[in-house]
Formats: C-alpha cells, structure tokens, sequence
C-alpha cells in the first residue's frame, strides 16, 4: 500500500468499502463467539471509548454491537448531568449501568469527562479535576479487582481530518445532530484537549486498567483495528454450547390470519 512521505498509518491510502466490510464481518463472528462465551463464563465487559470530536467513536460502537442481542450488549450515552447528579460522588451516576453476569456495556464517553471537555471547557474546577485523576484509578481497581474486565479506549483523529469531518457534518441534515455548540467551542482547544489527554493517561494508565491509543484517522481501519484488539485480549474462550435441534415443522406453513378487522398497510411504493 503507497504511503505518503508521513508514515504515520492516518496518511495511508484509505480502506476501501468493500474490503471493510469483508473483514469486518468476520470480525463480528467472533464479537458474538465472545458474547456466547462470556453468557457461559458469566464473565462482564466495560469498554470505555473515548477520544476527539468526530473521532468515530458512534461508529466503532455501531461496528462492534449492530450484529449482536441488545439484550447483552448496550451502550451508555449520558447526558450532562441534572442537578441532583452534580451533588452526587463523581462517580455515582455510572455505577447503575455497570454489567452484570454475561453482558458488555460499551461507554460512548464515560467518566472520563471531567478529564476532558469538563476540564477544558472549565466545567469543572481544577480541584476537581485533581480529584478526578486520584480517584479514577482507585475505583477502577476496585472494578477489576471484582472481576469485570475493564478495557479503555482513546481514538485519535488529526486536526485536519477533524475539520473534514465537521464541515460534512455542518453539510449534511442526517448528520447535524451530531454537532453542538460544544462541538465548535472545541475547535479552538484542539491543543487544549491534548494536553489535557496527556496528563489524563499519565494519571491513569495503570497496569490493572491499561489505555490503548489507536489511529482513526481512516475510520474503518480504525474500527477494525479496535475490534480486533479488543478480541485479543480474551483469547481463552472456548466452552461447550449446547446445540440447537431445528424438527421439521410437521404441517404446511401457514398463511398470517386476522381475526379482526385490522390489516396491514399498504406497502410502500416509491413514487406514491
């Protein structure tokens, strides 16, 4: 594959579509090998992902989830918090959506926030902040400590492509919803955010809950890239599954009957 005189992978040549979504599926076999197997082992999943503005984290969530049970896997999205929240322990409000046995939660941002646009953007105060970074790996521990295994995810994006990215945003209406005013203050702190990255994983890049950096520059290698990090790192999961039997059906196949006087739509026609 040509590379550019950077050889940094974000300035490689782009994944094609059709070579994405070939390894991608392949890929999602094995997300949901893993989720049969963590249901057996009754074992629990946090991945946290965080990253830039328009980064990609939505969509490597969507790559990770779309083939499997809802009911097993979930994603967290908070909302700023209430009023009531913000009296609470920092930590207070993520503790309902924690897993339970056999279930994965992936955090489309998480209580590393207060880390980044609450520090940033002076939501918070630098006491709090100092807080933060002193309690995060405290109680992290105690999540691996108890079992759950905790991966943490930074997706980085250049400025560059970052600003493509908001431009097509700004462009397209299925896409608007994704922008806040947030958002465009953000431009302005590019710098701002890494620095205030880098003393986050300094404070809490630990040996029990380590960070992993990776490329979205060209998104659907990104995607691919942490996926497939995210399957090496539960290698032993094999078990036994119990196989499903599918009997013939024993009578011919039967028509939708309503026994009242509903009825379906009419089908949609292009054009109507």
């Amino acid at each position: 594959m040509k590379k550019s005189k950077d050889q940094r992978p974000g300035n490689a040549e782009k994944l094609d579509k059709a070579a994405y979504l070939q390894r991608l599926e392949a890929l999602q076999v094995e997300v949901n090998d893993v989720a049969r197997w963590m249901l057996s082992a009754g074992k629990r999943l946090v991945v946290v992902i965080e990253g830039r503005d328009t980064a990609g984290k939505g969509g490597v969530i969507s790559a990770f989830s779309e083939r499997m049970n809802p009911r097993q896997c979930r994603t967290v999205a908070l909302s700023k918090p209430g009023e009531r929240e913000l009296s609470q322990w920092y930590f207070q409000r993520y503790l309902p959506y924690l897993p339970a046995a056999g279930e994965i939660v992936l955090f489309d941002r998480s209580w590393y926030n207060r880390a980044g646009v609450e520090r940033v953007m002076g939501f918070c105060s630098p006491e709090q902040t100092k807080t933060f970074l002193k309690q995060a790996p405290v109680f992290e521990k105690m999540l691996t400590d108890d079992g759950v295994l905790l991966f943490k995810y930074w997706l980085t994006v250049d400025q560059e492509e970052q600003e493509k990215r908001f431009a097509e945003r700004l462009s397209d209406p299925l896409k608007r919803w994704k922008l806040s005013p947030i958002d465009l203050q953000a431009r302005a702190k590019y710098a701002d955010y890494g620095l205030a990255r880098d003393a986050m994983l300094k404070a809490t890049h630990t040996t029990n809950a380590p960070w992993t950096l990776v490329d979205f520059n060209d998104q659907r290698s990104g995607r691919l890239t942490m996926i497939r990090h995210i399957l090496d790192r539960i290698p032993n999961r094999k078990f036994t599954e119990t196989p499903l039997v599918f009997p013939p059906l024993g009578h011919k196949p039967l028509l939708e009957r309503f026994g009242t006087g509903l009825r379906p739509v009419k089908a949609f026609q292009q054009g109507k």
